[in-house]
């Protein structure tokens, strides 16, 4: 069996742990460590179990290094091996890169977990390195007899042993990294063979798991601090909890081990080098410690990010890449992506030296950095590279660069890649990771939750539709039409008509629900109608958008009576749209100049938001010699008579009867506002 208890020293093995020392070093002895009562009664305990299992014995090594306890649910027995550690030669066996552990799982939906029993103390310590090995007690002198923890070259050879027993599964249906296994099959049957095949090359070896630390036909595991299943990779919420609880950091050290901390899932936080920077500065040399609440700011920020960190999705080797890139003046910024789902977040602040850069060659940094960050994605790949700047489209053909852009453009030539212009307004994506909210374009900064989710069948030619796609038909508010069809009682007219020949158009799915021509009918519910309007143009994935604009991306989904209309009057609305946007039509005729004479000139400007009393127009009325205006709230239901005592008491009992009155044509001055003005002049 490969899951019982470990008694006895492990078998003699290829692989032993090897202790080589910096020539000339000289055996190094430390007293040991004070311990508490109950400490050293577990102290005795632990070690008369040891010696049981052969694990260690007692020495009389002139080596020495303090034992102490270290809390991992409980006590464990550990050595102080820095003064070994400091004269031993490091082994340079790598370690795998676990972003390169998680790209082999693309396809997976079944997980098993194993985790040796243990580990190192399966491996023999080379006969001539035990004594090395020693650790002082307050019971007397030991040494240990196989691989113990805190050698410094203890993972690497762990490491060599389980590629040496795994090799020929490594990167098909198995990952291992030190003593934890995760075996992964695209299905049970596979999954199956998998796991027999794993637990034989175990057997084989005589290498024991620990069965309470396994788990076994999972379709979700945590697995190194990420959480893994057949949508992607996510962080595991119970890592992140020392984030969560750490203190504002006192000190450098404390800002450091912070940053390393949530830097391990940097991958996850959109922005994560720009919104640590008021940190990091305070971690430069010579840089004053002063926490700043900016820092407050950055350190609540970064925490906030983790619990909400996005599920990536895996990459497929086999169809292409998109690289979203850009640069500011505070860094740079690039997002991996595949059929419209985030791969990978990157970004990273800008040196002293880059900061001086012109605009062209901080964008094409932007592309150098993305290429070089995922070049193991890329090379080889054919790759569609999107910046919102326009002249890099065209940086192959440029007849004139310079030394730093020569450079630049051989490494660009080794990859098969496209160029594409997307204009700061439009790119979903670009912007949001190095610019901040008040930059000259309109920036997109997507924040989507879960990235790698189900966009049914319909297929998107690009990312931005497809991050359309997921803004607008997420299952919440799909989930609200359908519930408000049913309940609404002219689609149960329409749905009873469903065969007329005047309804062809209209159309039920397996579910019930009802469409038109592939677009869901959205009932008469102007609260669902409004959040629709609301996600389509003031969300950070679609930013204020013109009605037209607003019209051709809501219709490929969604439809409704009078719906321009609706969408129309909803922009004309926007206080937004109305401070920002500029007029670019132009006049509808020339403008004339009008004599400077004692006059009114009036106009009404209707389709503002409703104000709480039901005013939702304002009538404009302006003396044209003087240039003062009145500023008069109304309401459109006002007639001609209304509108006629307004001008009497608000304007001609101030002013006086004006020589001549100019109206712009509205309805309201067309009809009977003349002859009503004319008489109550008369009245008065």
């Amino acid at each position: 069996m490969c899951f019982r208890r470990t008694s006895r020293l492990p078998p003699d093995r290829d692989v032993e742990f090897k202790i080589d020392l910096v020539p000339g070093t000289a055996p190094v002895s430390k007293m040991p460590y004070r311990m508490a009562p109950d400490e050293l009664k577990e102290l005795k305990t632990q070690l008369q179990e040891q010696l049981d299992k052969g694990f260690i014995r007692p020495s009389s090594s002139p080596w020495g290094c303090p034992a102490l306890f270290k809390d991992q649910g409980g006590k464990r027995l550990c050595v102080d091996y820095r003064p070994l550690n400091a004269v031993t030669v490091k082994n340079k066996y790598p370690l795998p890169h676990i972003d390169i552990l998680f790209d082999q799982l693309g396809g997976a939906t079944v997980f098993s977990k194993i985790d040796l029993r243990s580990g190192y103390h399966q491996i023999k310590v080379r006969e001539e390195d035990i004594p090395k090995t020693a650790f002082s007690t307050r019971y007397g002198l030991y040494e240990y007899l196989v691989m113990s923890f805190g050698l410094t070259n203890a993972p690497a050879f762990f490491m060599y042993l389980m590629n040496s027993v795994f090799m020929n599964e490594l990167d098909k249906f198995v990952v291992v990294f030190i003593d934890d296994i995760l075996v992964y099959s695209k299905n049970e049957k596979e999954h199956e063979e998998h796991l027999r095949i794993v637990l034989s090359r175990l057997r084989e070896h005589k290498l024991y798991a620990k069965f309470s630390k396994c788990a076994f036909w999972l379709k979700e595991v945590a697995f190194l601090g990420h959480i893994l299943s057949a949508k992607g990779v996510a962080v595991d919420p119970s890592k992140v909890e020392d984030v969560l609880n750490w203190k504002q950091p006192q000190t450098v050290t404390e800002i450091r081990s912070f940053l390393g901390l949530a830097g391990y899932y940097r991958r996850f936080i959109k922005d994560f080098s720009k919104i640590a920077k008021p940190m990091t500065a305070l971690t430069q040399k010579n840089a004053k410690f002063a926490w700043s609440p900016k820092c407050e700011e950055a350190f609540g920020t970064l925490k906030k990010l983790l619990t909400s960190a996005p599920v990536l999705a895996q990459p497929d080797i086999t169809k292409p890449f998109d690289v979203y890139c850009d640069a500011s003046g505070s860094g740079l910024g690039c997002v991996l992506m595949q059929e419209g789902r985030v791969i990978a977040y990157a970004s990273c602040q800008l040196r002293k030296h880059e900061v001086n850069y012109p605009t062209h060659d901080l964008e094409l940094l932007a592309v150098v950095y993305a290429l070089k960050k995922w070049r193991h994605y890329l090379l080889g790949n054919t790759c569609h590279i999107y910046t919102d700047h326009k002249s890099l489209k065209y940086i192959f053909t440029q007849p004139e660069l310079n030394m730093r852009q020569r450079r630049w453009l051989e490494l660009i030539k080794d990859y098969d890649l496209e160029v594409h212009y997307h204009p700061g307004k439009a790119n979903v994506v670009a912007d949001a990771l190095s610019r901040k909210a008040h930059c000259n374009f309109i920036e997109a900064r997507p924040t989507v939750r879960v990235l790698c989710c189900e966009i049914g069948d319909i297929e998107m030619p690009t990312a931005l539709e497809a991050e359309l796609y997921n803004l607008v038909l997420k299952p919440t508010i799909k989930d609200q039409i359908i519930t408000a069809q049913k309940q609404d009682k002219g689609m149960a007219h329409i749905r009873d008509e469903i065969d007329d020949k005047k309804k062809a158009c209209f159309k039920l799915d397996e579910e019930g629900v009802l469409w038109f021509k592939n677009r869901l009918v959205v009932p008469k519910d102007m609260e669902l109608r409004k959040k629709i309007l609301d996600e389509a143009h003031t969300s950070m994935f679609t930013l204020h958008p013109g009605s037209n604009k607003m019209y051709q991306d809501l219709k490929q989904k969604f439809w409704w009576t009078r719906m321009k209309r609706e969408i129309a009057k909803y922009v004309s609305e926007c206080d937004v749209c109305q401070r920002v946007k500029a007029d670019h039509l132009k006049p509808a005729a020339p403008s004339s100049s009008r004599p400077e004479v004692g006059g009114y000139t009036h106009g009404l400007h209707c389709g503002i938001a409703s104000h709480t009393k039901g005013y939702d127009s304002i009538w404009v009325i302006i003396d044209r010699f003087t240039k003062s205006a009145h500023f008069i709230p109304v309401k459109t239901t006002y007639r001609a008579k209304q509108y006629a005592e307004l001008y009497i008491s608000r304007v001609v009992s101030l002013h006086g009867v004006p020589l001549t009155i100019t109206s712009d044509g509205g309805s309201p001055f067309l009809s009977r506002f003349g002859s009503n003005y004319k008489l109550l002049l008369e009245l008065t």
